[in-house]
């Protein structure tokens, strides 16, 4: 099964992933994408670590390339966030075709996992107009946002905590 969370900032988004993860009882990894490169980065990092804190979940630290990421048959996935990950492949690695390269990847968990939760964010939403650069980031997650939902069994958005269901059945895990 893959999942797919978007949602405003600070909506509920990583909680709701991490419920359904843990209702399967099978081994938890969680893809972690932010490359701390800044105070607010680390405060970031530092409190999703907090909240994982003994739940089970091994963490892989990969900003890029998650298409090289191997992880054992029937896992359960959580990847936060597919934003960071398009940021870092277009920033950092200065990759020519990112939503390519992060399907190609997204392709590989699935073909390991038993369930893939990916958490995105809704980018571009606020209508103002920024640098080139940003604005082939804002595209990039507009073309990749839609990719991963047509690919997705369910998507959700987090509306003030709330699970939202846009697309497929509601998971069992969630009230």
């Amino acid at each position: 099964m893959f999942i797919l969370i978007t949602g405003g900032c600070k909506n509920g988004k990583s909680h709701i992933a991490e419920s359904i993860i843990l209702k399967y009882n099978i081994p938890y990894y969680y893809i972690a994408t932010m490359e701390p490169y800044c105070d607010e980065a680390f405060s970031a990092i530092d409190r999703h670590r907090k909240i994982r804190e003994g739940k089970g979940f091994e963490t892989i630290e990969k900003y890029t390339d998650i298409d090289k990421i191997n992880l054992p048959e029937k896992c359960a996935v959580l990847l936060e966030c597919a934003c960071n990950l398009c940021a870092n492949e277009m920033f950092t690695s200065k990759c020519k075709n990112p939503v390519e390269k992060i399907l190609m990847g997204v392709d590989k968990l699935l073909e390991k996992s038993e369930v893939l939760v990916i958490v995105t964010n809704q980018v571009g939403e606020d209508g103002v107009n920024y640098s080139a650069e940003t604005m082939d980031y804002i595209k990039n997650m507009g073309v990749l946002n839609r990719m991963l939902a047509e690919k997705a069994d369910c998507v959700i958005e987090a509306v003030y905590g709330i699970p939202v269901i846009l697309k497929g059945e509601k998971p069992e895990c969630i009230l």
